[in-house]
């Protein structure tokens, strides 16, 4: 997947239609929708193909649970233009976007929605529109982020890494902790895995890291989100890769800066294409992961 190119005025067009519509006149799934299904699915891929030789594949995880709803809505009224512009005016003409969504595996319907690997204005917006906001969530404090780098490091296959050992990007978005096992039973359930064992958080997220560079973007305008606890869960997972977001409204052009900054790209040079209140929030937000690099490539180490 991902042979399509993005454009601008197509996407302009989306953007004058949604704005007459409803939420659910634009996210029309009630209930987990079967192109998004993931039980029985071997791989998703992206591929390199003549209009993009040079594949990135980044997978964007969206809680869809009820705090988190809004999110998938905002970004598709507004932010997806600019989430695919910044990575091509910065060095990535060839990403490669898989939109999946994220809830409870122990009380949800639809825990782990997959799309696929998408360029293209209509199928990026296809794969995004698809996804069920199905409103849940356990009221534990906890979400099943880790469905998302179970999926990623076992079920995709992509160009950038097997040819080019450049690793994929994976972002999940959420305001809650992480559940800390994903048990048999239930991958059977959701994934249609004939055997198997119950496996644990930090392997799942040591999988994922094989294959993607992995990051979790914290939404603190949440009680939840901003709680302490939380917040040193996720230090503990990711340390750096946990990036702290003030105002959802900037993810996109979080998570395309951090994706260019890692490639090679100037983290100044990025946010100067932005107003200031979001290129300050941004330049905050990616502080640690752009010093990081910095002296991760100081040290000669090019990836994280």
């Amino acid at each position: 997947m991902g042979s399509s190119t993005w454009s601008n005025d197509a996407y302009t067009h989306l953007k004058k239609d949604y704005s007459t519509k409803t939420t659910a006149q634009i996210f029309t799934s009630n209930r987990l929708n079967k192109d998004l299904n993931p039980n029985g699915v071997k791989f998703r891929e992206s591929r390199d193909s003549d209009v993009h030789p040079n594949s990135i594949a980044i997978a964007v995880y969206l809680d869809v649970t009820g705090s988190m709803g809004s999110i998938p809505d905002y970004l598709v009224r507004n932010k997806l233009g600019l989430l695919m512009n910044t990575l091509i005016a910065h060095d990535v003409p060839d990403a490669h976007v898989l939109f999946g969504g994220i809830g409870d595996h122990y009380t949800d319907e639809a825990p782990l929605q997959v799309g696929q690997f998408e360029a293209g204005t209509d199928e990026l917006n296809d794969c995004l529109t698809k996804i069920y906001l199905e409103g849940g969530g356990g009221g534990q404090n906890m979400e099943s982020y880790s469905l998302a780098w179970l999926f990623a490091s076992r079920h995709t296959s992509i160009d950038c890494f097997e040819k080019r050992q450049q690793k994929g990007f994976l972002f999940t978005i959420g305001d809650e902790a992480v559940h800390p096992t994903i048990e048999k039973t239930r991958l059977k359930e959701l994934l249609g895995y004939g055997f198997g064992e119950d496996v644990s958080t930090e392997h799942l997220l040591a999988e994922a890291q094989r294959m993607y560079e992995v990051f979790h973007l914290q939404i603190t305008q949440t009680s939840t989100g901003s709680a302490p606890v939380i917040l040193k869960k996720w230090q503990e997972l990711l340390g750096e890769r946990v990036i702290i977001v003030k105002d959802y409204e900037n993810i996109a052009e979080i998570i395309a800066s951090t994706v260019a900054v890692v490639l090679g790209a100037n983290l100044q040079k990025i946010t100067a294409g932005f107003d200031t209140k979001t290129s300050n929030q941004v330049t905050t937000a990616l502080a640690k992961v752009s010093s990081s690099i910095a002296v991760k490539q100081k040290e000669g180490i090019i990836a994280l």
